[in-house]
């Protein structure tokens, strides 16, 4: 299963990551305003990476996409569908290296157009950590809308953060401008 955009491919992890995925996730710049802690050894990425690639991508829970640019793994989005179906929640992280040059939001594009257009997703829904400026302007810049925060709601790394809330309905994206999608293979 392959989501094609003009620039990157996003596509099923696989085991030759590993080394790269532990490499990005141990940033500690990259893991700031994520779940987990910096470094990250490869005996535990290479396990995540195993789990990542067992996924199924229309199954509801989390699936992990890897963001491939010309064969590099450069960063992943993670997509949490519910049980409906019909609504899913949007996570996404690029190695620093690769920020600022605008993979991450066509990867976030090409996502949500196969999910919106392709699978006929109701509803996509996203968090941010308040202070995490750069991630709120990614979404709000790829269509999705603030819609709300929520003041000292969750206990992250030793303090309590507050939640941007952020949505994106299918009619809304439906009915903006898109850009034509790349073929798929």
């Amino acid at each position: 299963m392959f989501v094609r955009t003009e620039r990157l491919t996003l596509r099923r992890f696989l085991p030759a990551d590993a080394e790269r995925f532990a490499a990005y996730r141990s940033d500690p710049d990259v893991a700031h305003y994520q779940g987990w802690e910096a470094p990250v050894p490869l005996a535990d990425a290479q396990e995540t990476v195993e789990r990542f690639a067992g996924g199924d991508p229309e199954a509801p829970g989390w699936f992990q996409y890897a963001v491939d640019l010309d064969g590099v793994l450069i960063g992943d989005l993670g997509l949490n569908l519910h049980e409906n179906l019909m609504q899913a929640e949007l996570g996404f992280t690029l190695a620093t290296e690769y920020q600022g040059m605008g993979y991450a939001s066509e990867a976030v594009h090409g996502l949500l157009e196969h999910l919106f257009v392709e699978r006929e997703l109701h509803r996509i829904s996203a968090e941010a950590d308040a202070r995490n400026t750069a991630s709120a302007r990614l979404l709000e810049r790829v269509g999705f809308t603030r819609e709300g925060l929520r003041l000292s709601n969750s206990w992250f790394k030793g303090e309590w953060t507050d939640d941007l809330l952020f949505g994106y309905l299918r009619d809304d994206y439906l009915n903006r401008s898109r850009p034509t999608p790349a073929p798929s293979a």
